[in-house]
């Protein structure tokens, strides 16, 4: 089960979720505002379908509007919230026994776990009241099937990874795993971030999620892209034409996430740097430590569509180019793979990404390879030929495709030509015969049987204190996105939404004495930003609300950088502040 899950890919489709769910729990997502589609979607089947909503998020979003049932848990307490609502359902009885003796196992460790968390201490420590748990829990158990929707609200905190394996256990739980309207639902924060974890785009996998610590992938994957495996070394040991043959060799070693190779570079560990449309001056907690370390940085290269806050620190900017002026997949969060063709050829000495990345690689291979001055041209061109560079000699993206579908067994059957012809194809989609697979688990999980697990409440890695007396939650808004590099060029959207705002409770706004002025200091143990009050009751009083879309305002100048000891994502969502009115 963990293994899906660590992809982040929703179980079920979001038509399926929306068609078929009887009943919705929404929990650390503002799905009308990050998602709008998807949550135009669930909308009107509250309303035009009479599908049950239930909400679990501390702020008062747009989307409870909809809600059969908000609860507004302390940030922080998604365990205890998720504990409560099972020790009712065990209470009650209305788990799913014959779901859980089938297709289930450790059920005694985590219901001797969940036993911990009665509701009194739940609202104590949630901030629940007991009726509004038991409500919760009878709306979810009791109206099936259930799809649970997630999204950075869950995964950034320290507890990130546990916060989703325990909504994977209220699933299991109620059996609400491999059917329609059912299933775990992660809703990923950026457009192709699906597709460029299946790709490998983590450190601890290939593609497909296949481990860098097996050698039987090793093994696939060196021969595929031209590289020599241990044993060709060994027979090769006499041969004179690779000068640094361990250059060619695929490491076993799982690498370092990006929140640990930045802090890397002050340890030594990292000496340079290739960002792809990435802006870690803008998306990374506290900022003026990533300044610091991309100042002492030895190289940098930066391949941007536009110059980010980032760029000031690079060596080499090199030019992308945007989605209009490109053709290939992008993967979203239902695992769906989209082909995007090319509108516009690329503007002035923009490149498609591939193709900068697949130079660099031909280059950086010629050099480390030496070919001896001996041989004859012939077999020169045949060392050449058989040589790692030759590898990256991609026509165009249907080549890169057509190499996804030899090595990526869960993309085998997802062609350009099937996509072309409108075919919707969701993986895994082994062969060029399968449909695709619309639902997750259907028969059984990855694993075999799915396993409870035992979680325990970890409070946040910062609490209020007198000295920061208050809480702040970060995230985005409806009218920009993640650093702002696009939609603050944009001056429909600057109009609506043009300078940061800091979501203020009324109460709180009272006792800081806000009134014609609202201009407020927001400061952290890491530093300090001046932003305007939006005073609003959809925050809770004691706790605010900042985004990180301008850079003179920015959330992450006083975010934390403490990490999930697993996923290690930091936790953008607990911060603990001091508000004060600049006068």
């Amino acid at each position: 089960l963990a293994a899906s899950f660590g992809s982040g890919a929703m179980s079920n489709s979001m038509d399926d979720v929306a068609r078929e769910a009887k009943t919705f729990f929404i929990i650390g997502s503002n799905t009308t505002e990050q998602h709008p589609v998807f949550g135009t979607m669930l909308r009107r089947a509250v309303r035009f379908r009479g599908a049950k909503l239930v909400v679990a998020d501390p702020r008062k979003i747009d989307i409870t509007e909809f809600a059969t049932l908000h609860i507004r848990q302390r940030l922080g307490t998604d365990i205890p919230l998720i504990n409560g609502l099972m020790y009712v359902i065990l209470e009650k009885g209305w788990e799913d026994k014959t779901f859980i003796a089938e297709r289930t196992e450790n059920l005694d460790e985590f219901k001797a776990t969940v036993m911990n968390y009665p509701p009194d201490k739940v609202a104590e420590i949630t901030g629940i009241p007991v009726e509004k748990l038991y409500e919760a829990a009878e709306i979810l158990a009791t109206n099936g099937p259930m799809a649970v929707i997630w999204a950075m609200g869950i995964t950034q905190h320290i507890v990130g990874v546990r916060n989703v394996m325990d909504l994977a256990n209220l699933q299991m739980l109620l059996g609400n795993m491999g059917k329609a309207g059912s299933g775990v639902n992660p809703l990923r924060g950026q457009n192709n971030v699906q597709g460029a974890c299946d790709m490998g785009g983590l450190p601890n996998v290939y593609p497909a999620y296949q481990p860098v610590t097996s050698e039987e992938t090793r093994e696939k994957f060196a021969k595929a892209w031209g590289l020599k495996t241990k044993d060709e070394l060994e027979r090769m040991k006499d041969e004179n034409f690779i000068s640094h043959p361990s250059s060619f060799i695929l490491s076993d070693k799982v690498g370092l996430t990006v929140t640990e190779m930045i802090p890397g570079i002050l340890d030594g560990k990292i000496k340079s740097l290739y960002i792809i449309g990435e802006d870690p001056i803008m998306s990374d907690p506290d900022t003026k430590h990533i300044r610091h370390c991309l100042e002492e940085l030895e190289f940098l290269v930066l391949q941007e569509i536009f110059p980010s806050e980032t760029s000031v620190y690079a060596d080499v900017l090199l030019p992308g180019v945007s989605f209009a002026e490109k053709t290939g997949t992008f993967t979203n969060t239902e695992r769906r793979v989209q082909m995007v063709n090319k509108a516009i050829e690329p503007l002035g000495d923009a490149r498609p990404d591939w193709w900068i990345t697949a130079e660099i690689a031909k280059r950086i291979l010629f050099r480390l390879s030496s070919i001896d001055g001996d041989e004859s041209k012939e077999e020169r061109r045949k060392i050449e030929m058989d040589a790692p560079w030759a590898k990256w000699d991609y026509k165009d993206t249907s080549d890169i495709m057509s190499e996804i579908n030899a090595l990526t067994p869960s993309y085998g059957g997802i062609t350009h030509a099937r996509l072309l012809k409108g075919e919707r194809l969701q993986w895994p989609c082994p062969t060029a015969e399968h449909p695709g697979t619309p639902i997750l688990h259907t028969k059984q999980f990855t694993r075999g049987k799915g396993k409870f697990m035992a979680i325990e409440h970890v409070p946040p890695a910062e609490l209020p204190d007198d000295d920061y007396p208050m809480v702040m939650s970060t995230g985005r808004v409806l009218y920009h996105w993640h650093g702002g590099g696009m939609t603050r060029r944009a001056r429909g959207l600057m109009k609506v939404y043009g300078e940061a705002l800091v979501e203020l409770n009324p109460a709180d706004a009272e006792r800081l004495g806000v009134n014609g002025n609202k201009t407020l200091r927001v400061t952290s143990r890491r530093g300090s930003i001046v932003a305007q009050a939006w005073i609003t009751d959809r925050v809770p009083p004691g706790m605010i609300y900042a985004n990180f879309h301008f850079p003179d305002a920015s959330a992450n100048e006083l975010t934390i950088a403490a990490l999930d000891p697993v996923a290690k994502i930091p936790e953008y969502k607990v911060t603990a502040v001091k508000v004060e009115l600049v006068k």
